[in-house]
């Protein structure tokens, strides 16, 4: 069969990008990965061409590798040797809000940043945020279950979706558009697509869940003592700021150090130098109530010794300042050079532990290792950005073996929120035993029995 002449036929003009068509941007992801050229580039415009899509290239034996904003770290959406890159870009769009079920129905290539607004503008919020919101389309957010600044308040993108059309493999469409929070009929099958990066199945549409938009944001940048003061910190925000509490993010010193010195601008909030610096955010329906429980919490934790100083937001701007800071971590190119980012999960009580060891054994096998540390601690993850200097080649498979080393024996996992791909796919035995990866095998081959869907990504066939 000559695959895609059947796609051009069954897609029309304009859909189909073969060879030297194929645009440089579809030929890999922000992994950082080689480019890799696929038989054929589709852009179909719903479910039923994505379904025409595969079932020719299920028929034929071709790999698919499904492909929403490109921003994925891990090399998800990385074309492989021959196979048909299916790019999402054309399913776009919200198609409905529904007011009283407080629910979006929406297309999987829409950017999460368009979803997020047509939210705000209705009213509501889409509690999924993060950094690449303006690129990133929202299937690709759902594949990888991405998580972001506020999973501490919301949960994971899986805990945000109602209902999912998903198409198989062989191009068979599933579709439950349920917009109901209880609905326990049967198998809750959405789960096995959310989080499988494309390897089970095509997002094509969902139904998200959407909360009140908060009509009070506020913001507090805080120096801490030591890491015990951190989760001293973090219990207390729980119990004393309780659904309030929208985001509690922690910097190491040399994170803080680096980016108030050479990241564009930013500034910095405190005066002196303290142990660990941390940003906590607060969400509430109404100011003048929210507003001193906010203060009260923070002079009881001064007080207590828990807090050395802290800086409270005193306008929008000033908790769009707070989070430059922590947003900075777009600049780690220009602030340290060529360097590797690692998403890990640890438990809070060994996070303290396994900062220092990595460290440490960073630097007694490099030389001068620049290893920050920070991350959204309230959910357990930990993100490591790492540079070594002097060398004609970042070490990225030695330093790998390090870092993954220390969250095995931590009992941490790889990947918090970015996902396998990939890159990570060789050590998802460190965080998974034996027997999750011969179940999740069994997955595989029960939902795409000719191995299509974005093989070699996830987890191997064994």
């Amino acid at each position: 069969m000559d695959v895609v002449a059947a796609l051009e036929r069954a897609l029309g003009p304009g859909a189909v990008f073969a060879g030297e068509e194929v645009p440089e941007r579809n030929r890999t992801d922000w992994s950082g990965l080689e480019p890799v050229r696929p038989l054929a580039l589709v852009r179909p415009r719903d479910a039923a061409e994505v379904a025409s899509v595969l079932r020719i290239c299920h028929a034929a034996g071709v790999p698919v590798v499904p492909q929403g904003g490109l921003t994925g770290l891990c090399g998800g959406a990385r074309p492989t040797p021959g196979s048909v890159a299916l790019s999402l870009e054309r399913l776009v769009g919200v198609e409905e809000i529904d007011r009283a079920m407080a629910t979006m129905t929406v297309r999987s290539g829409t950017p999460l940043e368009t979803v997020q607004r047509a939210a705000e503008a209705a009213g509501f919020l889409v509690a999924l945020d993060l950094g690449a919101r303006g690129s990133c389309a929202i299937g690709g957010n759902l594949a990888t279950n991405a998580g972001g600044n506020r999973v501490i308040r919301y949960g994971m993108a899986r805990e945000m979706v109602l209902g999912l059309e998903v198409v198989l493999a062989d191009g068979t469409i599933v579709s439950n558009l349920n917009k109901m929070l209880k609905n326990n009929a049967g198998y809750d099958w959405k789960q096995l697509f959310l989080g499988s990066e494309g390897t089970l199945g095509v997002i094509t549409r969902a139904v998200l869940r959407l909360w009140p938009l908060p009509a009070w944001t506020t913001a507090a940048f805080c120096g801490l003592p030591d890491f015990a003061a951190v989760v001293r910190l973090l219990e207390e925000a729980r119990a004393g700021l309780g659904p309030l509490l929208s985001a509690f993010e922690v910097m190491w010193p040399r994170f803080y150090d680096l980016v108030v010195e050479r990241a564009s601008g930013v500034r910095s909030p405190l005066a002196g130098r303290h142990g660990y610096y941390v940003l906590l955010e607060v969400q509430g329906s109404e100011e003048r109530f929210d507003a001193p429980r906010v203060e009260a919490f923070l002079e009881r934790m001064l007080d207590a010794g828990i807090l050395a100083d802290a800086a409270v937001a005193q306008s929008r701007a000033d908790v769009r300042a707070f989070w430059a800071i922590r947003d900075a971590v777009a600049e780690w190119g220009r602030i340290i050079g060529p360097h590797f980012g690692y998403d890990l999960g640890l438990p809070i009580d060994r996070t303290e532990a396994f900062a220092r060891e990595a460290e440490s054994a960073l630097r007694a096998r490099f030389a001068g290792t620049v290893a920050v540390f920070f991350g959204h601690l309230g959910d357990s993850n930990l993100h490591v950005v790492v540079h070594v200097p002097g060398v004609p080649r970042q070490p990225y498979e030695e330093v790998t073996e390090i870092l993954y080393g220390l969250v095995r024996a931590h009992g941490g996992t790889i990947s918090a929120e970015h996902g396998i791909g990939t890159l990570k796919r060789p050590w998802l035995g460190h965080a998974r035993s034996a027997e999750e990866i011969v179940l999740m095998r069994t997955l595989k081959r029960a939902l795409d029995p000719k191995n299509i869907l974005n093989p070699g990504k996830v987890v191997a066939e064994g």
